[in-house]
């Protein structure tokens, strides 16, 4: 398997999907896809751009490690493995058009709404519903307007809220233990479709520095992808320390001393595997499916 997808990252592959910082290419084997991560970094709804070296790597790795912790709290995935240094392989699902995001402390887009102090902590975890489209700038939804417009039925809307705290829950213990606090962070689910046209919820996308908020538990110093978006420092730097702090990358780091990506190190990085992936048997959504999308 490994030899087959590595020939065909660098073969011509059919591209399904081009956004701000991955691209989707058709799969090897019938529902899956590859997930490509780039180096390009926005903000602001992509009014601020820039191609950081490096960048893509990292999330890579970061995200294939933590879908697959996740996974091994029952939280069913779209990750499979990692194939090379940008590129992982995926199931293939229908995205659900939600961004849903978890907020332990406030910061970004709260503080603005709201007049919230930054770095105050909530009395609870917060769970709020963004509408996912670029061109209306994701804006801010409740769950009524989500089960009004059939986004998600109230069957996906109970497992997706029970999902989020899950991972909210195993996440803060595991950044806790390497010295970071969690401040916030986004997931977006898909739907896959059995045999029998039952259906299953998996998280989907990606959980890096660029959708979680870390701040260093001693210093508060910004170590995500906030460090672009208001100019606190080098984007790859904090990257590297959240990796670094995980024991994904080698002590020294994946950058060279002119600031590029050390190509041969971050070459031999071991692939990661979600084997448990491979042996769950998934849980169905108790309710009448809908129709599968066709595209």
């Amino acid at each position: 398997m490994s030899s087959i997808l590595n020939d065909r990252s660098s073969a011509k592959r059919t591209k399904l999907y081009e956004g701000k910082a991955k691209i989707i290419y058709e799969g090897p084997e019938p529902g899956t896809v590859i997930q490509y991560f780039k180096d390009d970094a926005t903000a602001f709804n992509a009014q601020k751009k820039d191609t950081i070296a490096g960048k893509g790597v990292l999330n890579n790795r970061i995200s294939s490690h933590i879908m697959t912790k996740l996974e091994g709290i029952g939280i069913p995935t779209h990750f499979l493995r990692s194939i090379n240094m940008r590129e992982q392989l995926v199931r293939k699902v229908d995205v659900i058009p939600l961004e849903v995001v978890v907020r332990n402390i406030a910061a970004g887009s709260l503080c603005k709404r709201l007049g919230v102090a930054e770095g105050t902590y909530l009395s609870k975890p917060l769970v709020e519903f963004y509408y996912k489209d670029d061109k209306l700038g994701d804006p801010l939804i409740s769950e009524d307007h989500i089960l009004t417009f059939g986004w998600a039925d109230p069957y996906e809307m109970e497992e997706i809220v029970s999902m989020a705290w899950r991972v909210n829950d195993y996440m803060n213990g595991l950044f806790s233990g390497i010295g970071l606090k969690l401040v916030d962070f986004k997931l977006e689910f898909g739907r896959m479709w059995g045999e029998y046209d039952e259906l299953y919820l998996l998280l989907a996308d990606e959980i890096s520095p660029d959708n979680c908020r870390l701040w260093d538990a001693k210093t508060d110093e910004k170590l995500d992808k906030d460090r672009f978006r208001h100019d606190l420092g080098d984007l790859v730097d904090g990257y590297q320390t959240i990796a670094s702090r995980l024991g994904l990358i080698p002590e020294g780091g994946l950058m060279s001393a002119d600031g590029k990506l050390n190509e041969e190190v971050a070459a031999q990085l071991e692939d990661i595997e979600n084997d448990l992936a491979k042996k769950r048997k998934l849980r169905a959504v108790k309710k009448t499916p809908k129709q599968r999308n066709k595209v």
